[in-house]
């Protein structure tokens, strides 16, 4: 059987170690993104989603790389976070449109060509279910991408098409570093909020993705990935 897996926004991160995994696997792998991923492990489109243009663009090409596929992953991973609050969001549409717009733009054109036995999952956040200061635009868009999800399982009903959401914790990648200024004493405090006193891994997190992937009794549901997170 013929299996892809499209990512997007894989040249780092939960992404990557993504790409890695479903390569070693024996999927064929698309990565949709501004920077490549390893050229190894997969195919390479180039495109910027904060674009809303973005899909025509590859559309083409990304129909064509995914054509003769039986069983097509496609992993929404790309995600934009900022700074920002309720008193002051400059580009709250741009995050929107990365992180959520995005999305539903890719799922309308791969779904013609996704058959029984294929998946659409959603990458969440711990701020799927709840808020913290100064991640306005984030955390709103990661609630609607949980939402997105349970639609997703339910206007798919019948086609063999499953879907899950995944929400990794604090996962130990550049995005995260750059957010809290690479500052050792915070990321000691955001490890210290689970049961295992660490932040998550994005390979554990990849692992998750293709165990979701593999598994169609996995549908409409959501998988806290974060070490058991202390509840305040």
């Amino acid at each position: 059987m013929s299996k892809t897996m499209v990512i997007t926004g894989a040249s780092r991160g939960i992404g990557l170690a993504s790409v890695e995994l479903f390569a070693k696997a024996g999927y064929r792998v698309i990565n949709l993104s501004r920077n490549p991923a390893n050229p190894e492990w997969a195919q390479q489109i180039y495109t910027d989603m904060s674009h809303p243009e973005w899909i025509e663009e590859i559309r083409e090409t990304l129909l064509d790389a995914v054509g003769d596929s039986q069983q097509i992953s496609l992993i929404h991973n790309a995600a934009l976070l900022l700074k920002d609050n309720i008193q002051q969001v400059d580009d709250f549409a741009k995050v929107m449109q990365v992180n959520l717009m995005a999305v539903q733009q890719l799922n309308e054109v791969l779904l013609p060509e996704m058959k029984a036995g294929s998946s659409i999952l959603y990458i969440g956040s711990t701020l799927s279910h709840k808020a913290v200061a100064n991640t306005l635009s984030y955390a709103s868009s990661k609630h609607a991408i949980l939402g997105l999800m349970r639609a997703t399982c339910q206007d798919l009903f019948n086609t063999g098409i499953h879907t899950a959401c995944v929400c990794p914790g604090f996962t130990d990648t550049e995005m995260l570093r750059n957010h809290i200024g690479e500052d050792e004493e915070v990321i000691k405090l955001l490890g210290s909020g689970n049961a295992f006193g660490r932040l998550v891994q994005p390979a554990e997190i990849a692992r998750c993705l293709m165990f979701c992937a593999e598994n169609p009794v996995i549908n409409g549901s959501t998988l806290d990935a974060n070490l058991g997170q202390l509840e305040n």
